[in-house]
């Protein structure tokens, strides 16, 4: 018991490294690599060669570790090992020339691999082939099997052969490429007589190509074979329909021997044995060269002669008239032979007969009319007796075909549609006839145009110049023709206008404006734009030059349409023009009219009416003027003044008070200026009566004369003063146009009242002297007053 504890301790001690070892990680490195070549790198032929390959590894914690060898010889695997071997040898026993080349070995551990050093072996010395012939005296071009063989060698070897002759150089015969180390092949000698056969090989190897030695040399005898045929022919003058013999034989009897009789590459007859024998009728076809061959086994000889059968009459010829064959037309056939030999044939035995398929005649002429029956293939034979013999010749075979006549040619528009005023393309077409066929255009201004059509496929099209009205369509003509015997065949223009759309471009545009071009304002413009021709759909657009945008457009079938314009104001005032096109593309402007927009009849009536109340107003403004002007005269005129005998100068106002009044309003100066002179009338008149109440102002009219042109200038003009005078007379009543009925006591004092016939005379001095001194002529400045100057009117 007390030794069992440390026996427990080594087993667990044992156990742990144990545990540790299985725990560790592998690890493994290939050191190198190494190639060896024994017993050298350079060996004869036949030697014993290893390979060694040997690997140097480091590793941990890897038991058994293999290794996989492969052996490379030019990168071609040739040889592989797994082992947990260090090394791997192979063997190369014997060593052949086929075995040179570059060797490699390489080493996979796991997944790591590394490879040796490249080294090269050559082998050297080749083995001195073998050369067997089955027929050592064969028939000059018969086969005869032969054997080249190197039983040493390996690889893919090439063999040659050679024949020599005596005293000469060899001869290369044939060379051939074996998988084997040995040929077998067949041999054919042409020259006759005794030779040597040879053979040797090669073989390609990385360094390049190695040649053996030539094999031993064996002795060959050819021998001649005649089998050359006799020809013979009988008879030797020939004529036709004689019997011909033609006999081919050869003169050495061998077994399986073949006789052609060849003509043309024709084989006549073919015969087994040592003779051929052919009989045959002659015909003048017969002649020419004749070949007799003669074969055995791969050898042929032959033989030529030339066979020559005389014609008793010549092959007939047959004709055709006339050649250029139109339907309806009469054609005939003529069968003739150009020459007889007297005496061969009897001539009453002689005939002709003609063949189209079946017999049709027995005549040297046959004549028709051409139709589509009578097309065909004809052909005449003839026909005499020579020796009791038939004998017949047919001649060459013509085809008869009655050409089609050109039927009436179809006048059209390439695309069915044309445009007046640009040129254009027609087309004239026949629909049948036979090629070739001439068209010819007629049109106006002395238009011609030739086309001439070949083929199907074609068509004759003319470019035309334009034309501008539709009736010069009716002017254009084709004529077509494919038989210059027979007249052409005619199409009018009037086709033209029934197979093709017209399109004719639109005339210039007028623009009409209704109701006028001068409208008022409100009123509805109606724009219409018209043209005198062109086709249909006509498109018109309307514009107004003020406007960057077209104002309408319209697509129609009529020559014109309109366009409103509703409630027109002054925004529609300027140039207007239209436009039209249709399908011809030309696109055709108008005149530019101009629109003038007047205005309202309303707005003129107020116009007048305002232009009327101001007129009036205008008229009562200078009406009242003028009354008042007339009233402030007429009150002037009332003024009441003192007797003019004694005191003239109290009937008209002084030079002062002209001057005074003057002054006193110089910025009234040509307008009514107001002067009170109440006061001043009765401080100068103590005498005269105070009205009972009062009274209204008068005035008087003043005129400013011109100055004496000798005094100081004065400036220019005449103002009218107005000044207010007092009426002094009391009870004085006036008249409707201001003047006073009896004139005022001028001088109650000093001049007693006068009487009524007195009173009137003094009125009517008193009124001279209003119209002489009461209107006094004052000549003032208009702006300072002057002073008057001492006339007698002042």
């Amino acid at each position: 018991m007390g030794s069992s504890p440390p026996s427990l301790l080594l087993l667990l001690t044992s156990l742990l490294f144990i545990w540790e070892t299985v725990r560790g990680e592998s690890s493994y490195i290939i050191d190198t690599v190494g190639l060896k070549i024994l017993p050298e790198s350079k060996v004869q032929s036949g030697t014993k060669v290893t390979i060694r390959c040997q690997v140097s590894v480091s590793f941990s914690n890897i038991s058994h570790l293999e290794h996989l060898f492969k052996f490379l010889r030019d990168d071609v695997q040739i040889h592989t090992a797994n082992t947990t071997e260090d090394s791997v040898e192979y063997e190369i026993n014997p060593a052949r020339v086929a075995d040179s080349g570059n060797y490699g070995c390489l080493v996979l551990v796991k997944n790591k691999r590394k490879a040796s050093n490249i080294k090269r072996l050559d082998v050297t010395g080749l083995q001195t082939p073998i050369l067997h012939l089955n027929n050592s005296t064969p028939y000059e071009s018969e086969e005869f099997e032969v054997t080249c063989s190197a039983a040493e060698e390996k690889g893919s070897l090439i063999f040659n052969f050679y024949q020599t002759f005596r005293d000469g150089q060899p001869q290369w015969i044939k060379q051939l490429r074996s998988t084997n180390n040995f040929l077998e092949t067949t041999l054919t000698l042409r020259h006759i007589g005794d030779c040597f056969l040879s053979c040797d090989y090669e073989i390609n190897v990385i360094a390049g190509t190695s040649r053996s030695n030539s094999s031993n040399g064996i002795q060959v005898k050819v021998k001649e074979l005649n089998i050359t045929p006799d020809m013979t022919i009988i008879p030797n003058d020939i004529y036709e329909p004689d019997v011909v013999e033609v006999v081919c034989s050869v003169r050495v009897p061998l077994e399986n021997i073949e006789i052609f009789l060849i003509k043309d590459r024709t084989v006549l007859k073919r015969a087994t044995g040592k003779a051929l024998i052919h009989r045959f009728v002659s015909k003048a076809t017969d002649s020419g060269e004749l070949v007799c061959k003669a074969e055995w086994r791969n050898v042929q000889k032959e033989n030529y002669k030339t066979l020559t059968v005389k014609e008793v009459f010549s092959k007939p010829q047959l004709t055709l008239e006339p050649v250029d064959l139109f339907e309806g037309d009469t054609f005939r056939l003529n069968c003739s032979v150009k020459f007889f030999v007297p005496g061969m044939i009897d001539p009453n035995t002689f005939k002709y007969t003609f063949y189209k398929g079946a017999e049709l005649t027995s005549a040297s002429t046959y004549a028709t009319v051409a139709n589509p029956e009578h097309n065909g293939n004809y052909f005449c034979r003839a026909e005499g007796i020579r020796h009791s013999s038939a004998l017949y010749k047919d001649s060459q075979t013509i085809l008869v075909k009655a050409k089609v006549p050109v039927s009436n040619p179809v006048l059209s528009v390439v695309g069915g549609e044309m445009f007046l005023g640009k040129s254009f393309r027609l087309i004239c077409h026949s629909h049948t006839g036979t090629f070739p066929i001439k068209y010819t255009l007629f049109g106006p201004n002395g238009l011609i145009l030739n086309r001439e059509v070949s083929r199907s496929e074609e068509r004759a099209i003319f470019d035309v110049p334009s034309i501008t009205k539709t009736s010069d369509l009716n002017t254009f003509l084709c004529h077509a023709r494919n038989n210059p015997r027979s007249p052409p065949k005619i199409a009018l223009g009037q086709q033209i206008l029934k197979s093709t759309s017209i399109i004719e471009p639109v005339s210039k545009p007028k623009l009409t404006v209704l109701p006028g071009m001068d409208v008022t304002e409100g009123q509805t413009i109606n724009l219409v734009c018209s043209v005198q021709t062109g086709s249909h759909p006509i498109n018109f657009t309307w514009y107004h030059q003020e406007s960057p945008r077209a104002l309408a457009s319209l697509s129609t079938n009529k020559l014109k349409e309109s366009h409103s314009i509703y409630n027109a104001s002054g925004k529609h005032v300027g140039n207007y023009y239209c436009a039209s096109t249709n399908p011809a593309n030309e696109i055709k402007r108008s005149d530019f009219v101009t629109i003038g927009v007047k205005i309202a009849g309303w707005k003129k009536a107020l116009i007048i009416v305002f232009c009327i109340l101001l007129l009036l107003t205008l008229a009562l403004v200078i009406a009242l003027k003028t009354r008042l002007l007339q009233f402030t005269r007429k009150r002037t005129g009332n003024l009441s003044v003192k007797s003019a005998s004694t005191k003239p100068e109290r009937l008209s106002l002084t030079q002062a008070e002209v001057i005074d009044v003057a002054n006193a309003t110089p910025s009234m100066m040509g307008k009514s200026v107001w002067s009170d002179h109440v006061s001043g009338s009765e401080s100068d008149d103590q005498n005269s009566s105070i009205l009972p109440e009062k009274s209204e102002p008068q005035y008087t009219e003043v005129q400013i004369r011109d100055a004496d042109p000798t005094k100081a200038p004065v400036k220019q003009g005449t103002d009218t003063v107005y000044t207010e005078v007092r009426n002094v007379q009391q009870g004085v009543p006036e008249v409707a146009d201001g003047k006073p009925v009896e004139c005022a006591q001028l001088n109650h004092d000093n001049n007693p009242q006068p009487d009524k016939g007195q009173a009137g005379d003094q009125c009517l001095n008193s009124e001279n002297m209003t119209e002489t001194e009461s209107n006094t002529d004052v000549h003032t400045d208009d702006q300072a007053g002057g002073t008057c100057d001492p006339a007698p009117d002042c």
